[in-house]
């Protein structure tokens, strides 16, 4: 395989980054163990976002190295899985109900903020401008 390094013969290093990966993110890990109480199920619910990279390498080294073959290689990756909801059951009907992050409510506000600001200059620099 011409620019993918292989280190052994189980596949490429981002093959094998991608199986270790995957195998974290299943299906156990988005959907809880369901708790019940009092006639209601609830099941929780998270979002999973995974990724993952590699290097390579290859050449002589530095020019002022000229011992150095050159090589290469590296790698890593993560998992991130965060609550989003649960799902509701009861007498027979499932419903999902959102959990709302307060933090992502403040980039918005901010913004939404600004805006007004900026519009309530313009509005009042144009009455100043049509006045005089």
């Amino acid at each position: 395989m011409k620019g993918v390094m292989r280190l052994s013969k189980r596949g490429t290093m981002v093959e094998r980054l991608a199986t270790r990966l995957g195998h974290s993110a299943r299906a156990e890990a988005i959907f809880a163990d369901a708790v019940e109480s009092d006639g209601v199920t609830v099941v929780p619910v998270a979002k999973a976002r995974w990724g993952f990279g590699a290097g390579g390498g290859s050449g002589r080294g530095l020019p002022l190295r000229r011992r150095a073959a050159g090589k290469g290689g590296g790698g890593g990756g993560g998992i991130v899985v965060s609550p989003v909801g649960f799902i509701e059951i009861h007498d027979g009907h499932g419903r999902f109900r959102a959990i709302r992050d307060p933090m992502l409510t403040v980039p918005l506000l901010l913004g939404g903020g600004l805006i007004l600001a900026w519009t309530v200059g313009r509005l009042a620099r144009s009455l100043r401008g049509a006045a005089g």
